[in-house]
Order: structure tokens, then C-alpha cells, then sequence
């Protein structure tokens, strides 16, 4: 009895010594981080104004460009706009729309006037017509060939970019008259200013119609070149 009590003395006092010296080594700071209960380390300097702008929710920074109306940008030469003018008529005599590029060739016409014709793009060319040095006319293909009586000169550019020029020849319609390269064309009256002309082949089918609505029309015929004005004047030469 008494041996066993002195062991568990000893045994109590080895332990008590060892809690001692546990505590020592711990320091006031484990104690106090003990105490708190969180268990979790300390956030490093610096770390309290990072988590406030993360937690925040961001604003997308503020810009003049974005919240302003987006503008249309412009297209270059404002001529890209226009469908009707001088494609087949003789109205427009500014000539002015090729002067930021080279002509492909000029020719000289029947009456002394000057040609200048521009290649805009696939079977699309123009013509500016100049007298004495001034506008006079320009005629453009766009899908189809032009044509113009200019003062009793007749003019065709047709889609390859050809320019055909020639005086006089003309039939005042509605008739039917036998023309240049042996065709035979029709030519009624629809309304004011405006004709329409049938080409007609030896075998008596229509090959090919133009309507001259308020403008000049022109048309290779294989070779022979038409003009119809929407007075209803008709000239062939090849």
C-alpha cells in the first residue's frame, strides 16, 4: 500500500513539473489565441483593405465613348447613294465624280467634244463628255448599257467600256423603222417623255427592248448601236 502511494506521488510530481514547463514554453500569446477560440492565424498586414475591395461589388469604370450614340462612319464619295442621274440619260452634266482617279483612255467624238472614260468596277464604267472645255454630259453603264442623244450626236457606252459616237441618222417614233445591221425596231409611245422601243430579228422575235422613262437609252446590238431618247427619237449605227 504505502509503496504504491509513493509511486503515484512521484508519478504526480513528474507531471506536474512537465505541465510547468509546457506552459513556459507556450507563452502569453498561445494562452491568448487559446482563449479566443478561433484557432485560425492572424490575416498579414495590409490584408484588412484587400478583402474590403474584394468584397465590394465593382462599378465598370465610366466612359464618353461607350454611352455616346455610335456615329455611322461615312463611305467615301458620296455618289455611292445614287441610283438614278446620268446611267442612261443625258441629264447629268457635272462630270465631276471621276476626279479623284485616272481615266482609262479618252477619245475625241464626232462633234470635236472630249470623253473621258472611268472603269468603276465589273461591266460599270463611266463616261464624262466635256465641250470646250465644260461639263457637257455623262453616261455610266450599271448593268446595262447607255445611251444618249446629245444634240442630234448620238452616244452608246456599252458594258465592256466602249464609247460609240455618231451623227444625225435619226427617226422620230412612234413607227417602225429598218435600221443599221438589218434590224427592224418598233418604236410606241407609253406617256409623257417616255418611249419603248422593240429590236426585232429577220425572224421576226423580239431580241431586245428598251423603255426610255424621262432618260436616254442605248443598246449594243451585236455590234450595231441603238439610241432611243424619251422624245422618242431612234438612231442605229455600227
Amino acid at each position: 500500500m504505502n509503496r504504491l502511494n509513493r509511486r503515484h506521488v512521484v508519478a504526480a510530481t513528474v507531471l506536474g513539473t512537465a505541465a510547468v514547463f509546457l506552459a513556459s514554453a507556450c507563452g502569453p500569446s498561445d494562452a491568448a489565441s487559446d482563449a479566443a477560440g478561433t484557432g485560425k492565424p492572424s490575416a498579414p498586414a495590409g490584408s484588412t483593405a484587400s478583402s474590403s475591395t474584394t468584397g465590394a461589388t465593382q462599378q465598370p469604370a465610366a466612359s464618353a465613348t461607350t454611352d455616346a450614340p455610335a456615329q455611322p462612319v461615312g463611305k467615301a464619295g458620296g455618289s455611292t447613294g445614287s441610283t438614278s442621274g446620268g446611267t442612261t440619260s443625258g441629264s447629268s452634266t457635272s462630270g465631276g465624280t471621276g476626279t479623284s482617279q485616272r481615266p482609262i483612255r479618252t477619245q475625241t467624238l464626232p462633234d470635236g467634244s472630249k470623253a473621258a472614260i472611268y472603269q468603276l468596277g465589273d461591266e460599270h464604267y463611266r463616261a464624262d463628255v466635256t465641250a470646250n472645255g465644260e461639263p457637257f454630259v455623262t453616261l455610266e453603264t450599271h448593268g446595262h448599257d447607255a445611251g444618249i442623244d446629245a444634240n442630234d450626236e448620238f452616244i452608246v457606252l456599252s458594258l465592256d467600256g466602249q464609247l460609240h459616237a455618231w451623227m444625225g441618222g435619226d427617226n422620230q417614233g412612234p413607227g417602225t423603222f429598218k435600221v443599221a445591221g438589218d434590224w427592224t425596231v418598233k418604236v410606241t409611245k407609253v406617256g409623257e417623255l417616255h418611249f419603248r422601243a422593240q429590236v426585232i430579228g429577220n425572224d421576226g422575235a423580239v431580241d431586245a427592248t428598251i423603255d426610255a422613262d424621262q432618260q436616254d437609252v442605248g443598246l449594243d446590238a451585236n455590234g450595231v448601236y441603238i439610241v432611243l431618247s424619251d422624245g422618242g427619237v431612234l438612231s442605229a449605227h455600227e
